[in-house]
């Protein structure tokens, strides 16, 4: 049972990879790249695909997983329709409709994972859901997607910083690090109710509350100590620093960008986006892929090429968009795509690598506890 239900996973993670390349397609055409042209309306579905049909599609099947019960799956089965459904290009409310269904879905299974285990990083998760179901049904409203999107973040940071608070507690007492997170993430929560309530203050408050929960990593996260540590640790730790580097880049544009500019707004949206969270699935893929897949993977020093080019082509991306340099906001953007591909591929071979080995059984998703 538990083989075919491993076999079972196997469909959504294809469906999540394949919202990743159409994402990331859409993405070179509002680049302005126009790489055979095969979807122009790929262009408009980028940020929903990347965010929902891949990272939302990936997060629910995680928790799928982490819960053990087939009826988990509903939600990861939802997201990845509708993502096919914008892939398609079909007209009408399926895609967004089919999203907000699967999200309302984690929500629902967050509330399982919380009954069963009560603590502040379930909790903070399960407003991460809640933030994303909330975007989404802004969405199926109608509403612009650059006047929701503060919610997809909302999301994307809760559910990280959730992982994080968790990981957290192996430094020791918790006291004083709980203290400083409630804060931070109070601050990061107030701003993303004022924005949903329409304030123009709520996105700057946003930037405050990143600033704020990059400090509480810095100073709490187990990164800072595991980075000592050589081989597949130091790389996981590597990435994670790096993330947090660009979440306090991201809080300081998003306190400071007192107007919306198509520059502006990619840095917001990027940094945030590609620098915090990708580094963040940078991290976590060695850990996540096989806890999902049953499958070992062989780490090696590769796996560093597609952080360097991640990091280097976003400095150039971000650069370009703060002093004006299409130029180079089009080529770091065409370099962020090559990054993903080398991660995906570099990915794949290490399975391949590590097929070998004995299928990987029982292995504890990070965030979640089975209750």
């Amino acid at each position: 049972m538990t083989g075919a239900r491993t076999m079972g996973r196997f469909p959504l993670m294809a469906i999540a990879m394949l919202a990743l390349f159409a994402a990331l397609w859409g993405g070179l055409l509002r680049l302005g790249w126009q790489p055979l042209a095969l979807e122009p309306a790929l262009a408009q579905a980028h940020g929903p695909l990347m965010v929902c049909g891949f990272l939302g599609t990936l997060i629910c099947l995680e928790r799928a997983v982490a819960l053990g019960a087939w009826w988990a799956y509903a939600a990861p089965l939802l997201t990845g329709l509708g993502a096919l459904t914008l892939i398609a290009g079909l007209p009408g409310e399926a895609g967004p409709a089919l999203i907000t269904l699967g999200s309302l879905g984690l929500v629902l299974n967050f509330a399982i994972i919380i009954r069963r285990q009560t603590a502040l990083f379930t909790v903070t998760m399960g407003l991460g859901a809640l933030a994303w179901l909330a975007g989404n049904c802004l969405w199926l409203a109608g509403v612009a997607i650059i006047n929701l999107v503060f919610c997809w973040a909302g999301f994307l940071v809760l559910t990280i910083l959730g992982e994080r608070l968790e990981l957290s507690r192996m430094l020791g007492p918790a006291n004083r690090s709980h203290a400083m997170f409630l804060i931070a993430a109070g601050l990061y929560l107030a701003g993303l109710i004022a924005a949903c309530l329409g304030l123009a203050a709520g996105m700057r408050l946003m930037g405050v509350g990143m600033i704020a929960l990059t400090l509480w990593l810095a100073l709490y996260d187990v990164a800072r100590r595991t980075i000592a540590i050589p081989g597949l640790t130091r790389f996981i730790a590597v990435n994670l620093l790096a993330g947090y580097c660009w979440l306090g880049v991201s809080g300081v544009i998003w306190l400071l960008a007192a107007t919306y500019t198509p520059a502006r707004y990619d840095a917001m949206l990027h940094t945030l986006f590609l620098g915090f969270v990708f580094s963040m699935i940078f991290a976590h893929a060695p850990i996540i892929f096989p806890a999902v897949l049953g499958r070992p993977l062989r780490f090696s020093r590769a796996f560093y090429a597609h952080t360097v080019l991640l990091h280097l082509s976003l400095l150039l991306r971000v650069g370009g968009d703060l002093i004006d340099w299409f130029w180079a906001y089009e080529w770091g953007g065409m370099l962020n795509v090559l990054a993903v591909l080398l991660f995906v591929t570099v990915t794949v071979l290490a399975a391949l690598a590590g097929a070998r080995q004995l299928p990987i059984s029982g292995l504890r998703t990070p965030g979640v506890t089975r209750g």
